[in-house]
């Protein structure tokens, strides 16, 4: 219903733009619009910055395995930490790279931009989703120390998959957060970068038109998205398919312009995989192309309230569908984890390792993405308690133990034990509620159908060990 009204709401909205002008499908050029302006750009989009982040946070996922158990330590903390705070040095973008038949035109960070990190882009607000009750970047540099500390950044005493867990909780801490609770809200106020002033002395570009540029480079998709299918985009994240992703025919990628990084990626996971079809990936590229447009068309005056209105609309649907992807690919790893178990109790030997070692990423993922959707804009509320509560702090591991806390030096504690099956009973009711409070539709990796039949098969065990 909330997903229903919003989107109401955002075509009432729309409709009241003076201009009704749009019709862009690209996203740029938009035209230079700042009054005064007399240099050579013609062109006002600026969005560099927030790219350099994404290789910055690909890169950081990538070294996040580096570790040898511990001997390598202090050296891969450090390489982590230079990813995670900027360097002053001219990092190598260890991910995305090269491959044969998908050259990349850039190959290190200053590349793309210059002076950029991921620290100062953290969500910083309290993160209770992590042990040790501390703030987003608390967990993140938490995880950080313990990848530098394992073996290619596993943990398996624990359960911990520390890539995935890094990557896919900065996917919500910096990209998400900084785009819908920072550009597309507290910026689009009327005194707070106002589209008549430049965004800052010497700039191009208007305070709303670089605004909203820079909340767009963190979805991190290519300025012809709209042309691509879902699975196109998918592919050109997985570094195939350059006649997809060379818009200008150079026969290279542009990061800049050309890639598909995390965000978009899963939206165009979630709608080319679902059991449902969705449009999360193009609905939220169009509204935010329908929004620039709108910057665009007030040709450098303050945006009048009627602009404004329209403009926050599209800034809405933005962050309503983009919440939902986060929460399809959390509904998705559940799942997964789900029929890891089942698995687990199926093998021995070498071929039970290989089923933990997946179930251990699959988790990884979910919590990744469970702690992504607690550092946006909304307070879920007892959602979050919940969430918790169910997926834990770490999975149940192969003593059927798992981590409950941290001690006074940051080590992991383990000090209970959960049945596989009552842990399977967690992972279903994590799908159930994902499903119940986000509006889900693709719905990949549906294993609700169980739910039924898992809850009575455990009620009744714990009715006979009663009798």
């Amino acid at each position: 219903m909330r997903a229903l009204k919003l989107h109401s709401t955002a075509l009432a909205l729309i409709a009241m733009t003076a201009s009704g002008a749009l019709a862009a499908d690209t996203y740029g050029p938009f035209p230079v619009t700042l009054q005064g302006y007399a240099g050579d750009k013609t062109d006002s989009v600026s969005y560099s910055g927030q790219i350099a982040r994404h290789a910055l946070h690909d890169s950081l996922k990538k070294a996040a395995a580096l570790g040898n158990g511990g001997a390598n330590a202090a050296e891969v903390e450090a390489l982590l930490l230079s990813y995670f705070n900027g360097s002053e040095a001219d990092l190598d973008i260890l991910a995305p790279t090269s491959k044969d038949g998908f050259p990349i035109k850039q190959s290190t960070v200053n590349a793309i931009s210059s002076g950029k990190n991921i620290s100062g882009k953290f969500y910083g607000g309290a993160m209770p989703a992590w042990p040790g009750n501390g703030t987003g970047k608390d967990a993140v540099l938490h995880m950080i120390a313990k990848a530098a500390q394992s073996e290619n950044g596993y943990d398996a005493e624990n359960g911990y998959d520390y890539a995935q867990l890094i990557s896919k909780f900065t996917m919500g801490a910096m990209m998400y957060n900084q785009s819908v609770d920072n550009y597309l809200d507290e910026k689009l106020a009327a005194d707070n970068k106002p589209n008549n002033k430049p965004y800052k002395e010497g700039a191009y570009y208007t305070g709303k038109e670089h605004s909203w540029d820079e909340g767009f480079g963190y979805w991190g998709a290519p300025a012809h998205l709209m042309s691509l299918t879902p699975a196109q985009a998918y592919d050109i994240a997985k570094g195939k398919d350059l006649a997809a992703a060379d818009a200008n025919g150079d026969g290279m990628v542009d990061l800049k312009t050309e890639y598909v990084f995390g965000p978009a990626y899963y939206a165009a996971g979630a709608d080319k995989g679902g059991t449902k079809s969705t449009t999360y990936m193009h609905t939220i590229m169009q509204a935010f192309i329908d929004g620039r447009q709108i910057i665009a068309d007030a040709k450098g005056e303050a945006l009048s309230d009627e602009a404004r209105a329209a403009l926050k609309a599209q800034a809405a649907i933005i962050e309503q569908n983009w919440e939902q992807v986060l929460a399809e690919a959390a509904f998705k790893y559940a799942g997964s984890v789900y029929k890891d178990i089942t698995k687990l109790g199926e093998t021995e030997g070498d071929d039970k390792a290989k089923a933990y070692r997946a179930y251990v990423k699959h988790w990884g993922e979910l919590k990744g993405f469970v702690m992504a959707l607690q550092s946006g804009r909304n307070n879920l509320g007892a959602t979050s308690v919940e969430l918790n509560k169910l997926v834990g702090f770490g999975p149940v591991t192969l003593d059927n133990s798992y981590v409950t806390g941290v001690d006074a030096n940051g080590n992991f504690v383990r000090d209970r034990r959960m049945t596989w099956n009552d842990y399977q009973l967690n992972m279903l009711k994590t799908q159930e509620l994902l499903k119940a409070k986000f509006g889900l539709k693709s719905l990949a990796n549906d294993q609700l159908a169980e739910l039924e039949g898992l809850a009575g098969k455990l009620e009744a065990e714990a009715s006979a060990e009663t009798d």
